[in-house]
């Protein structure tokens, strides 16, 4: 087997192994603690359907780009290519906008009284579910036209210019304005995005610093700080959460963009970029659970329900 394909096949294999078993430990983290307590903060919805959206992302990519370096080339019909490509185009569209707006909200949640943003801590808790199923149905109309040409296979097995070759399925395009105009379409979206948490991040810093200075100048108890170091953490797990965004999707974005300016990307330049479209899946929800204490806590209380299981059970045998 050559080796660039035991490297992509490898590459995706454990991001695969990461992203499924983490995203899914986070959106159940979320759900169960819905279940017994009926409620979740805004923050931890937000988390939970950017789990979900990531874990997407895996089952409709990763998964299906692990099986194409293993050889299984013929996975989908035109119409599983189609409905495949749809939804990883409009849940990596989610993830960004959801991580936008878990950045936005944070931003809002530590702003202080008399900042601009203060009118935004009611509304957008009010306003959350709508907000999320308007991103949903934006993102999934807006990438209905883009998979229209997606096929399975090509005549003659011959690759025409201006095809996107994910190697399980191919997007066709007729002309260069075509290709060019849904490539700068998707970058343009994409920046918006990164602008917006990148100033929201930068304002999160500033307000991090600010509060760390008056820390040095003020003596509280810890139980008065307690509130203060919860929302200080969350908003050091969001910033990191943002800079992995821009530094996977920047690059992604780098080689989508310099893909649209040759007539046939490189198998090697395709491999790349799908590589760190995807490394998100894995990376977000690692933080997510290092750093976020609602699943950290239910992860304990699995674990301590692992270690009384087995008691119990030789309590009853004997």
């Amino acid at each position: 087997m050559d080796t660039r394909v035991v490297i992509k096949a490898t590459s995706f294999i454990i991001l695969t192994i990461i992203s499924v078993p983490a995203n899914l430990v986070v959106c159940c983290a979320f759900l169960h603690s819905y279940l017994i307590e009926a409620k979740l903060l805004t923050a931890d919805i937000i988390l939970c359907h950017l789990a979900f959206a990531n874990l997407m992302v895996a089952f409709t990519r990763s998964i299906p780009q692990t099986m194409a370096a293993l050889g299984y080339l013929n996975l989908f019909d035109d119409v599983g290519c189609k409905v495949t490509i749809l939804c990883f185009r409009a849940f990596r569209g989610l993830s960004i906008s959801l991580t936008c707006l878990l950045c936005v909200y944070q931003a809002v949640a530590i702003s202080p009284a008399t900042s601009l943003l203060a009118s935004l801590k009611m509304r957008i808790p009010q306003y959350l579910l709508y907000i999320i199923l308007f991103l949903y149905l934006l993102y999934y109309f807006s990438s209905i036209t883009s998979v229209l040409n997606a096929v399975s296979s090509l005549f003659n097995n011959t690759i025409p210019p201006y095809t996107l070759n994910l190697g399980y399925c191919f997007v066709l395009y007729k002309d260069y304005s075509s290709y060019i105009s849904m490539g700068i379409g998707i970058i343009s979206r994409d920046f918006v995005f990164i602008v917006l948490m990148t100033i929201m991040s930068g304002y999160i810093l500033i307000l991090l610093y600010q509060h760390g200075q008056k820390v040095k100048n003020i003596r509280s108890s810890d139980h008065s700080q307690k509130g203060g170091r919860a929302e200080t953490k969350a908003s050091r797990a969001v910033v990191i959460l943002v800079i992995l965004y821009v530094v996977f999707f920047g690059v992604d974005n780098i080689i989508w963009l310099y893909s649209l300016t040759i007539l046939r990307e490189a198998p090697l330049i395709s491999d790349i970029r799908v590589f760190f479209a995807t490394l998100y899946t894995s990376a977000c929800p690692i933080v997510v659970i290092t750093t976020n204490p609602k699943v950290q806590k239910k992860l304990k209380l699995m674990k301590m329900k692992g270690e009384v299981q087995p008691t119990d059970s030789s309590t009853i045998t004997v």
